[in-house]
């Protein structure tokens, strides 16, 4: 899609109801079920975290940026994710979490952001973090600047390429808690997204779908 239609559109996104368990429920391992109809505000103990579902334009084009994590001892190491991070004590809000994490992680500075909304928190239960999504975007052309010790890479993701149906699959992924379990994905190119981004994308592409 040209950004600048997707950059005039995406304001109107503001007043709509979200999706929420609903688009979640499309993307969520089996496992994960049964904690989205206890629902997630039985999880008042969880730490919280925030993520930049981040468009921007390519070449006139406009893509979505995930990152890759680096190889680590942890549950989340290797995935693909959005740029994020836990919340630290000086940060005000979620909000700005995404936005520090974001500059941290990937090098974008916050003021060149437009948070337009934040999205459903989903929670992370082998983690036991909350995360909290905001969608921004910015007009400018990207330069990502990783930071080494906690992102491997980027993905640029076409707008075009995360409406596709035909990239959501079923794969048999070995996660923290069980070994070879059939989750569904969004497949973009070699990397599989799956879990909880996978979940946050879910919800974004529903909501999309309304005002594209």
């Amino acid at each position: 899609m040209i950004f600048n239609h997707f950059f005039k559109t995406i304001p109107t996104i503001v007043d709509m109801d979200l999706p929420a368990t609903t688009a979640h429920l499309k993307m969520a391992p089996l496992e994960r079920l049964p904690i989205l109809e206890v629902g997630f505000s039985n999880f008042k103990n969880a730490r919280q975290a925030a993520v930049m579902m981040l468009f921007y334009p390519k070449d006139g084009i406009t893509h979505l940026v995930l990152i890759q994590r680096n190889t680590y001892p942890g549950v989340h190491s290797s995935q693909i994710a959005f740029p994020g991070g836990k919340v630290e004590t000086n940060d005000l809000n979620l909000q700005e979490t995404a936005l520090r994490e974001t500059e941290e992680e990937i090098g974008i500075s916050s003021s060149t952001i437009k948070v337009i909304k934040e999205f459903t928190s989903v929670y992370i239960p082998p983690s036991n973090f909350m995360v909290f999504p905001f969608l921004g975007v910015t007009s400018s052309e990207l330069s990502f600047t990783l930071q080494e010790d906690e992102v491997a890479g980027i993905i640029e993701v076409p707008l075009t390429t995360l409406m596709d149906d035909t990239i959501v699959l079923t794969k048999k992924i070995t996660t923290s808690y069980a070994n070879l379990i059939d989750v569904p994905v969004f497949q973009f190119g070699e990397h599989a997204v799956w879990g909880a981004t996978a979940m946050m994308l879910s919800e974004l592409k529903e909501a999309l779908k309304k005002i594209l």
